[in-house]
């Protein structure tokens, strides 16, 4: 297996765009997929400076509905209009933060290739999608400004627009999410539901940034208990984007070697 992390907030090699983004680039031995396509063209960039062929790429996996993971899907298809975009039917619908609008792109929903889901789909013994994530456990505390459209008004959002791939290969199970808004702990408790065992990788932003001014001590509890129990399991976790560096630092106190980062560019070593 290979991973090229695309795009990302912080830039691995010189000749690559950093942005408030993510895009992985997987290469498994039946599949060439990207989970997520980033804010912008970048993705577009990006792959081409670091010698991914984007046209060969069959599957792109939409974690959420965001704007900052969905962004690079417009471009992309103009190089690619044969790969099976696939999300969540929720993600289609509009999302806030605050009163600015989040959302995907609606040109997206016109592509001939988009496949909207609900709920968990198998694809093939290689690609799992799961959904249905409904724990609350060391909840994502940045997700309080964040809201849909139901009944013509905001709501809460509860990230039912949210899915979850799981890689198996050669005998061993990767698990990949874009932000976690559900909470990683959560996303992990469903897992286990599913599969009846722990991941062996783990790649995704666990929504802990802040930019608004530093942590508070109530963030930073829950930021150091989502360690303290990532840290006993038999896992690996990569990170970065949305989890924020100060966030991603605090972790690694805890966690050591089990949590490394991500960065534009970046080829994501120690996997199978």
């Amino acid at each position: 297996m290979k991973i090229i992390t695309l795009v990302e907030n912080t830039c691995g090699r010189e000749d690559c765009i950093a942005e408030h983004g993510l895009s992985l680039y997987i290469e498994t031995e039946k599949h060439r997929l990207l989970l997520d396509a980033g804010q912008t063209d970048a993705v577009v960039k990006n792959a081409e400076a670091v010698g991914v062929d984007l046209s060969a790429v069959d599957t792109v996996i939409l974690s959420h509905g965001h704007y900052d993971h969905s962004g690079g899907i417009v471009p992309l298809s103009k190089i690619n209009s044969k790969a099976h975009i696939i999300m969540q039917r929720r993600a289609a619908e509009p999302h806030y933060n605050g009163e600015r609008y989040i959302g995907i792109d609606k040109d997206i929903l016109d592509l001939p290739n988009v496949r909207l889901i609900d709920g968990d789909l198998r694809l093939d013994d290689e690609l799992f999608l799961f959904s249905g994530i409904t724990g609350r456990r060391c909840y994502p505390q940045g997700n309080c400004k964040l809201s849909r459209i139901e009944n013509g008004g905001k709501v809460p959002d509860d990230f039912r627009h949210e899915q979850c791939l799981v890689i198996t290969q050669n005998g061993k199970r990767l698990l990949l999410s874009g932000c976690a808004h559900n909470g990683i702990l959560n996303i992990l408790d469903r897992y286990r539901e599913v599969f009846g065992s722990e991941p062996d990788y783990v790649l995704s932003g666990f929504h802990m940034m802040k930019k608004d001014g530093e942590h508070t001590v109530e963030e930073k509890s829950v930021i150091l208990e989502t360690a303290r129990e990532l840290v006993q399991l038999n896992t690996v976790f990569y990170s970065g984007h949305c989890t924020g560096i100060p966030a991603f630092d605090l972790m690694k106190t805890v966690m050591g070697d089990k949590l490394r980062a991500l960065h534009s560019g970046e080829t994501v070593s120690g996997i199978l």
